[in-house]
């Protein structure tokens, strides 16, 4: 059974955009039921589809499946809910870890996360210096949350 072990932060600065190049992110989701959220991802010239259950502490079952493009561009642009994620996803290496940075775009432009998966939930790791918050456990900074309650909308 596939899990997903994950800590998300702010980032203060755009350094990261100095330590990798951005790729591509398209993303919508059939279901943002926090107890199963099901998304459908394209990346380049692939695409998946992932399912998540519930937290519990920074923990969540995840099971993700390669499927064939055409599917998934016909997934998001005639059944799941708009609007849908766009983002360019920075991987960056540090140490044994590598981070993950989305710069959101469209409707949800101005928003960067940085997320890095963990093996444990006390893994020990350091932060790097563009780090400002960590945001792990509030919903609003999810992307299953960004498509009901764009960033653009927030006061």
């Amino acid at each position: 059974m596939g899990q997903e072990i994950e800590r998300k932060y702010l980032v203060k600065d755009d350094t990261y955009k100095t330590l990798s190049k951005g790729i591509l992110y398209h993303q919508g989701f059939l279901n943002t039921d926090k107890d199963r959220i099901v998304r459908v991802r394209i990346v380049k010239n692939k695409a998946w589809l992932t399912i998540k259950g519930n937290s519990t502490g920074i923990t969540r079952q995840e099971f993700e499946y390669e499927i064939p493009v055409e599917d998934a561009e016909y997934m998001i642009s005639k059944l799941c809910e708009k609007p849908v994620i766009s983002k360019k996803r920075y991987r960056i290496q540090q140490g044994s870890f590598i981070w993950e940075v989305d710069e959101f775009l469209n409707e949800n432009e101005g928003l960067v996360i940085a997320e890095i998966e963990l093996d444990a939930e006390d893994q020990a790791f350091d932060i790097p210096d563009w780090i400002y918050k960590e945001v792990t456990g509030d919903e609003k900074y999810y992307n299953a949350f960004l498509i009901k309650h764009p960033f653009n909308s927030w006061k």
